[in-house]
Formats: structure tokens, sequence, C-alpha cells
């Protein structure tokens, strides 16, 4: 009996070892999950900026150069820095703390063009989580792009705090469920929600209000100051 006993208690020991052992590790998951691939993801997206920016001040005016970044993203309200914008959303590129702007299923605008609408993607969680307070923007925030030449001034008309991830409508060069029907200048911001999850995807939209000519000093619209 107390041999059945001591066996059993050995079990149960390592039985209990074993799953702090697994919290262990599933807290260090995490903890990489959460934190480094951030670290790791703002390290990659700071070198890649700045690789930008020094391609700009050595470059002639000219077109939008597409190729290492299309420009940065100031979203005051999310407080989240400036954001690099590069093509495509798949997670190659977003995994590097920057967003991206669709190539498929709907393909988004530029700036640039005189309609359509700027769509774009970023995590919410982990690897930069660039949109992680997309839920603070509200009605009439302000949203900046910049490019080599141009500051485009957007502000925020309508949000969508959940929809099925397979909404491409919320895409469309006239993003209907928005509330607009003709063509016009916009922007659509995409992340996945609820946090910590990709369940659900969250949409805010915004509209062009005006551009601003980026001068020697690159002195930010007054939105940014």
């Amino acid at each position: 009996m107390a041999r059945a006993r001591s066996r059993i208690a050995g079990v149960i020991s390592v039985f209990g070892e074993l799953l702090i052992t697994a919290g262990v590790l599933m807290g260090l998951f995490v903890v990489y999950s959460l934190w480094w691939t951030n670290v790791l993801a703002d390290r990659e997206a700071d070198k890649q900026g700045s690789e930008v920016r020094d391609h700009w001040a050595s470059a002639a005016p000219g077109a939008l150069d597409t190729r290492d970044g299309i420009g940065f993203l100031h979203v005051p309200a999310m407080k989240n820095g400036e954001v690099l914008v590069k093509k495509g959303t798949d997670p190659k590129t977003l995994n590097n703390g920057v967003a991206g702007y669709y190539t498929d299923p709907v393909k988004s605008a530029l700036p640039s063009d005189k309609q359509g609408n700027f769509s774009l993607a970023a995590h919410r969680d982990g690897h930069g989580a660039k949109f992680h307070n997309i839920h603070k923007l509200k009605t009439g925030d302000s949203i900046v792009f910049e490019t080599k030449d141009t500051w485009y001034v957007y502000k925020v008309y309508k949000t969508l705090p959940e929809t099925s991830k397979y909404n491409v409508d919320v895409l469309q060069p006239v993003p209907k469920e928005s509330g607009r029907t003709k063509p016009g200048r916009y922007i659509t911001l995409t992340t996945c929600t609820p946090v910590y999850t990709s369940t659900y995807r969250y949409v805010v939209w915004g509209e062009l209000e005006r551009t601003e000519k980026v001068d020697s000093a690159r002195t930010p619209p007054a939105e940014l100051r």
C-alpha cells in the first residue's frame, strides 16, 4: 500500500512539474509573440524607413517610387509614430512593422490618384502592432500620409468596429458600406479584431481634405504639429 501511494505521489509530482514547464513555455511564447516580435519589427521598420528617406534625399523630383516604400502614415490618435507603407499585405511585408496597401482581392488606389480608395492593412498585435490603437480613431480625426513631395491630409468620417474578414466591399474604390456613393479620394485602414485574435476585421474610412507640398524643411501640416 505504501509503495502504491509513493508511486501515485511520484506520478502526481511529475505531472505537476510538466504542467509548470508547459505554463512557463506558454508564457515565453506569449512574450515572444506580443513583445519580442514588436521589438524585432520596430528595428526592421526603422531601418527600412531610414532607407526610404535616404533614397528621397538623393532622388530627383518625379513620379511616386513604389520600390522600397511609398511613404509614411501618421495617425495622431493612434499614437504609433510614423508607419512606413509598402506594397502588398502578405505576412512577409506586414511582419516587418509596416503597413501594406492592398494589391488583391481589390487593388488599392494610390494617394496621388485622382480618385479611388487608398486601402491599407497592418497588424494589431505583435510584429510592430502598428494599428493596435485603431479603436481610438473617431469621426473628424486626422490621418496624414507623407510622400517625398506631398502631404495628404484625410479626415475620418466612418468606423466599422467589426465585419467579416471576407468582406472585401470595404476596399472598393467607392466604399458604399461607409455611406459614400460617388467616386472620391478615400483612405481605408483595416486590421484584425478583437484584440489578440484574427476573427473579424476593424475598418476605418477617411476622405481626402487637402494636400500640401512638402517644403525644404519637411514642415509637417498643422495636424501633426
